[in-house]
């Protein structure tokens, strides 16, 4: 499962925020940190759609509407080819 690999890098990434040795350093951890959260949001989403989650279940997890959630997700996993439902329950 993607969302596993994904925490994993996040976890790692968060370790290199933790023991960075100096504010550049922490910066650059910082980046590659919130790269990998948006991996593993999008992992979740994408993972979620497969097993029949709908749009609106993601929009109100993100206090949004069906469209917004849409909005936000669709485009990503289209470009990551992430393979999801057709239709929208």
């Amino acid at each position: 499962m993607a969302v596993r690999g994904s925490s994993k890098q996040v976890r790692h990434a968060l370790d290199a925020v933790e023991s960075a040795p100096d504010a550049l350093e922490t910066l650059a951890a910082a980046r590659r940190l919130r790269e990998a959260a948006e991996t593993l949001e999008l992992a979740a989403v994408a993972e979620l759609r497969r097993q029949g989650g709908t749009w609106m279940q993601i929009g109100t997890v993100y206090g949004t509407t069906k469209q917004g959630a849409q909005q936000r997700f669709r485009d990503a996993l289209n470009r990551d080819r992430v393979r999801e439902p057709a239709k929208d329950h």
